[in-house]
């Protein structure tokens, strides 16, 4: 009755509060504080008008719980070595490589339904992290709820758990002296959307004695059997590409540095490979491969989260092409929702597209929703729940705010919100 009571209250919570929880001036101040410049904040809602939505998404303890159950799983199948040979087997030959670092923030997606959280995606290098941490820091309690939200939240421990992470990545591929200096790289760094928090990770890890550089791929050299930067070295990269393989020309010196161990990368191309390639999806909800291979009947439980994904075939084409409003259509190797396709959407044109490359159809799971207030009127507003994970361990909850067929920064009343579990 506890359950049925906590999802009760967090439904009419979404449903009916209309507070404005996010304090504005605080983050204002959190934020100028941090990075050292008064206009970060205005140049963040200057630029970025739908980064930040001003509504906290409620959801009871339940659903963190059966959230957390599924990252498990997930990584407990990823731990088998029936299930590694079957992904390593279709991923690029550098995954094959295991120097030992577990990846830093997974990023694991859910939409929560009637039928309980289904896990839509898993992607490595998941941005947001840092952002989200300040947004929760500077909500203020709009009621109880909210209140008592606050006082469980375990935020304080975020800076911590970050560092204690990137230690961990360092230890892992057998490094005993202290980490010195990371490079987080991206490319073209000042021009991605989620650049500020490469500024925000730069100053907590500098708070912490960790020197860091914000790098393109195009600036770093391999020299004297070390990974350079301005000519002196780079210890690990916190890497932002969405190259998960490492193959284009321009990043052909971090991946000599990466095979021959000279540099500690997280995320690398074997946590790609294993835990979010969306060709993954289709052993994770084929629960009988997955007993023969040896997960437990608590694990097998637990990937019922798992929408139904098939890979798209020319033995199964024209079945789903018939069936294609109830799927999803996503890029094996995709990554930010981009050649998505819902398939109420999809033109013939598109479909010869997606025949011709290397896609999932995933059953759609849809997404709950939040009601808020936008000009005094209610308006809905998809939801969508992260959970950044290491190690399979939480490190922070974020829910994004959206309209349309994928998450995006592009909604009135949309972007990163914090999750409130009641």
């Amino acid at each position: 009755m506890m359950g049925e009571h906590a999802r009760a209250a967090a439904n009419q919570l979404n449903r009916e509060c209309f507070c404005v929880t996010l304090d504005q001036e605080a983050l204002a101040s959190a934020l100028h504080n941090e990075v050292g410049d008064g206009d970060f904040y205005a140049m963040l809602t200057r630029t970025r008008p739908h980064l930040f939505s001003q509504a906290p998404v409620f959801l009871p303890n339940a659903d963190r719980d059966a959230m957390q159950a599924i990252v498990n799983a997930v990584e407990a199948a990823a731990r088998l070595p029936a299930y590694q040979k079957t992904v390593l087997a279709w991923a690029p030959p550098i995954a094959r490589l295991d120097h030992g670092p577990a990846g830093a923030f997974m990023g694991y997606d859910f939409h929560l339904t009637p039928e309980g959280a289904k896990l839509i995606e898993i992607n490595t290098n998941a941005g947001g992290a840092f952002l989200n941490a300040f947004l929760a820091r500077a909500q203020v309690a709009c009621c109880a709820e909210v209140e008592r939200a606050l006082a469980l939240s375990s935020l304080a421990a975020f800076d911590d758990a970050v560092i204690a992470m990137f230690n961990e990545e360092w230890r892992r591929q057998g490094r005993a002296d202290p980490l010195r200096r990371i490079a987080i790289v991206d490319r073209q760094p000042q021009e991605q959307y989620l650049y500020p928090e490469f500024l925000l990770a730069k100053r907590l890890f500098e708070r912490n004695g960790i020197e860091v550089v914000i790098a393109d791929p195009s600036q770093l050299r391999f020299e004297c059997d070390l990974l350079c930067h301005s000519g002196r070295p780079i210890d690990l990269i916190y890497n932002r590409l969405v190259d998960f393989a490492l193959e284009a020309p321009e990043h052909a010196a971090i991946r000599t540095a990466y095979e021959g161990g000279a540099v500690v990368v997280t995320p690398n191309p074997r946590n790609h490979a294993l835990l979010a390639d969306k060709r993954n999806l289709v052993l994770l909800c084929d629960r009988g491969q997955l007993a023969d291979w040896g997960l437990s009947h608590q694990h097998l439980a637990a990937l019922k989260g798992v929408p139904a994904t098939l890979r798209i075939n020319s033995a199964n084409a024209d079945e789903l092409w018939a069936e294609r409003k109830g799927y999803f259509f996503k890029p094996a190797a995709g990554h930010g929702g981009k050649a998505v396709y819902r398939g109420d959407k999809l033109t013939k044109g598109v479909w010869t597209n997606i025949l011709a490359g290397d896609y999932i159809a995933q059953t759609i799971a849809p997404p709950s929703e939040r009601t808020i207030k936008l000009d005094g009127e209610r308006v809905q507003r998809k939801v969508d729940v992260r959970l950044y994970t290491y190690d399979g361990a939480i490190v922070i909850s974020a829910a994004r705010l959206y309209q349309g067929q994928t998450t995006n920064f592009r909604t009135p009343g949309g972007g990163f919100a914090p999750v409130f579990f009641v």
